[in-house]
């Protein structure tokens, strides 16, 4: 079984605030810790109600230091609302804080709307320039050079773990030509996800960060003792997806019953084509779901995201997917074997 992680954008939920989400997170954290995931993972949003990290660097910092062994990281930073200089010197000081547990997944989008990349001082073309930047953190994190001017410290040898995470091939390309771990946002765009994976293999060039290839993908999953009870949670997602396709996000509701009665036939198809991967079930339900997944993408890692409504069935669902993992490793030994 490969590796499991969690990418959490720290979900406001109707009702609440953001400083019970950030306080869940980390007892989520600390829950998946225990599990043995191997790292978790918060996102840069911005003005999203139902989303608490958008002060991504300061989060991981809580999250780092209420945990002690699970690597902890930014899925991602959106790289073109920062200098690179900055980002070098947070993350520099993350990982001076919590030495070999910090990674730095980073992206090209703005993570906001237009009225938000404008308030963030986001230039029209600035994301054009997203290769240069991250070659430029790169040389900020790595060990000085002679007759270097410019520094960032902390961060100076540091050496953070960096990621390219993407949606389409750029970020394929991207991680490839740099030699770079990539990450496929398939919890939400599911369309180019093979075609990059195989651009990803068959273009990698070996860097000092990587000798070969490494891909992890997001996957929605909710896991409940019953099918019924998974997929009735499941709807808090369901209409997330839906509030975002009419223009009118905010906290994460709580779940429905009937989940056709909320959504338009029209809206269905739109929301459940964006959530293609997920996988929604009892444990067997999910044990097959995950079978047919790596055996689709052949991916090294997952990151599922579990955005459920309530904080008790959000860690129990991390918790059966930890037994479905364990019990799936445990066939796959006794086979080889």
């Amino acid at each position: 079984m490969v590796p499991l992680s969690v990418l959490d954008l720290v979900p406001v939920t109707q009702g609440s605030n953001p400083g019970i989400a950030l306080r869940n997170s980390l007892e989520l954290a600390q829950h998946v810790e225990r599990l043995g995931y191997l790292r978790y993972w918060v996102a840069e949003h911005h003005n999203m109600r139902g989303i608490a990290s958008a002060a991504t660097s300061v989060v991981i910092g809580h999250l780092a230091g209420g945990t002690s062994t699970i690597r902890v990281g930014a899925g991602g930073i959106m790289l073109p609302n920062h200098s690179p200089m900055v980002i070098a010197e947070q993350f520099g000081t993350l990982e001076a804080l919590y030495p070999g547990r910090i990674d730095l997944g980073l992206g090209r989008a703005p993570g906001s709307d237009q009225l938000a990349a404008r308030a963030l001082r986001l230039g029209p073309d600035r994301s054009d320039d997203f290769p240069r930047e991250v070659m430029q953190l790169q040389a900020f994190l790595a060990p000085e050079q002679p007759g270097q001017a410019l520094r960032a410290f902390p961060g100076e040898g540091s050496e953070v773990p960096i990621w390219i995470l993407g949606s389409s091939l750029f970020g394929a390309q991207l991680a490839a030509a740099l030699g770079l771990p990539y990450a496929f946002a398939s919890h939400f765009a599911p369309d180019a996800l093979m075609a990059a994976l195989q651009t990803y293999q068959s273009d990698f060039q070996p860097s000092d960060q990587l000798a070969e290839p490494y891909a992890m993908i997001g996957l929605n999953i909710v896991a409940a003792d019953t099918d019924a009870e998974a997929a009735r949670l499941f709807t808090t997602i369901q209409q997330g997806f839906t509030n975002l396709r009419r223009g009118t996000p905010g906290p994460y509701p709580p779940p429905i019953d009937d989940i056709d009665a909320y959504w338009t036939p029209t809206e269905r198809i739109q929301a459940s084509h964006m959530l293609k991967y997920a996988v929604v079930g009892s444990p067997e339900t999910v044990r097959r779901g995950l079978e047919e997944i790596l055996e689709q993408t052949g991916a090294d890692e997952l990151m599922v995201v579990s955005a459920i409504y309530d904080q008790a069935a959000r860690l129990r669902s991390y918790e059966i997917l930890a037994e479905v993992a364990a019990s799936m490793a445990d066939d796959s030994s006794a086979a080889v074997g």
